[in-house]
C-alpha cells in the first residue's frame, strides 16, 4: 500500500511559532497563561499545560506578575486594552497573516466602507477581526449572503482558513447587492496550499485520512473538501482512532493534517498505517 503524505500537512508557520513561543515563555517565566486555547488541538494544549503554559478564560484568572499570552488566532482589541490598562506582561503570539487582515479591515473602514467578514460566527479569529472596527457583518454561507440588504460601499475580507469555493460563492452574491465592492482575499497561503494538495490527493488515492481536532475549523474544511471528491475519507484526532477495515482492498492512502496538528501526531498516524499494512511505502506528495 502506498501512503502519500501531503507535503504541507500539519503546522503552518503561524501555529508553529505560537506554540514554540508558549513553550519558551513557560520555561522563561515558570508559568505563562494563555487566554483561550492557543491552537485548536487538545493534544497540544495538554502538552503545553504540563510544560507550564496554562489556559484561562479571562484576564482576571492570571496571577499577579505572570505573563499573558495572546493566541495565534488573534485577540479582540478590547482585551488588549484591558491588559494594557492593568500593565500586564503581554506575549503576542498572533499570526502575522491574521494581523494583515486587521490592517485591511481598518483601511476599508477609513474609506467609509461597511465591513463584511466571510467566516464562522463565534470563531476566535473572526471575533478578533470583527473587533477592529464597529458594526461589522459576518457572513458564513450563501444563505446568509442572500438575506443581506442592498448596500452602497462595502469592503470584504475572509477568515484565513476559509475555502475558496465558499468565498467565491458568497462574493458572487455580494456582487448583486453592493454598488461599490472591494474584496481582499485574505485566505492565508498555507491554507490555500493545503487545500489544493488535499483536492489532488483525494482524486488519486483510494482512502483519505485527515488528522485534526474536531474543534479545528481548517481541519474540518480539509475533511469536507476531501469527502466531496473521495467518499472514503476519514478524520481522526490520533493514531488510535484509525480502523484497519477502512483500508480493505486499498492500494493507496492520502494523508493530510490541519494547521494545528503537530508533527508528532502525524508521525504516530504514519506508524499506525505501516503497522496495518507491512508492505506500505511512504511518499511525500506536493
Amino acid at each position: 500500500m502506498k501512503i502519500f503524505l501531503a507535503k504541507d500537512a500539519g503546522y503552518c508557520f503561524g501555529v508553529r511559532d505560537a506554540v514554540n513561543l508558549a513553550y519558551e515563555s513557560a520555561e522563561k517565566y515558570g508559568d505563562v497563561y494563555m487566554l483561550g486555547d492557543i491552537v485548536h488541538n487538545e493534544n497540544v494544549i495538554k502538552d503545553l499545560n504540563q510544560a507550564g503554559a496554562k489556559v484561562v478564560s479571562s484576564l482576571d484568572e492570571v496571577p499577579d506578575g505572570k505573563p499573558i499570552l495572546f493566541r495565534a488566532h488573534g485577540t479582540p482589541i478590547e482585551t488588549w486594552s484591558d491588559a494594557d490598562k492593568n500593565n500586564m506582561n503581554i506575549i503576542d503570539a498572533t499570526c502575522p497573516l491574521v494581523k494583515e487582515i486587521y490592517e485591511e479591515v481598518v483601511k476599508f473602514a477609513k474609506e467609509g466602507r461597511k465591513i463584511i467578514i466571510i467566516g464562522d460566527h463565534g470563531h476566535d479569529e473572526v471575533v478578533g477581526i470583527s473587533s477592529q472596527v464597529d458594526n461589522t457583518i459576518i457572513v458564513s454561507n450563501t444563505d446568509e449572503a442572500m438575506k443581506l440588504r442592498k448596500m452602497k460601499r462595502v469592503g470584504v475580507v475572509t477568515q484565513s482558513t476559509q475555502t475558496i469555493e465558499n468565498v467565491q460563492a458568497i462574493i458572487n452574491i455580494l456582487m448583486t447587492k453592493v454598488f461599490d465592492l472591494r474584496f481582499v482575499n485574505t485566505i492565508c497561503f498555507p491554507t490555500k496550499r493545503n487545500q489544493n494538495q488535499i483536492k489532488e490527493l483525494s482524486k488519486e488515492c483510494d482512502v483519505m485520512i485527515v488528522i485534526g481536532s474536531f474543534t479545528s475549523a481548517n481541519s474540518k474544511r480539509l475533511t469536507l473538501l476531501a469527502q466531496e471528491i473521495n467518499k472514503k475519507t476519514f478524520q481522526v484526532t490520533c493514531a488510535e482512532e484509525i480502523k484497519p477495515k477502512w483500508f480493505d482492498g486499498a492500494n493507496s492512502v492520502g494523508l493530510s493534517a490541519g494547521a494545528s496538528t503537530p508533527d508528532s501526531i502525524i508521525n504516530e498516524v504514519l506508524k499506525r498505517l505501516k503497522s496495518i499494512n507491512k508492505n506500505s511505502k511512504e511518499m511525500i506528495y506536493g
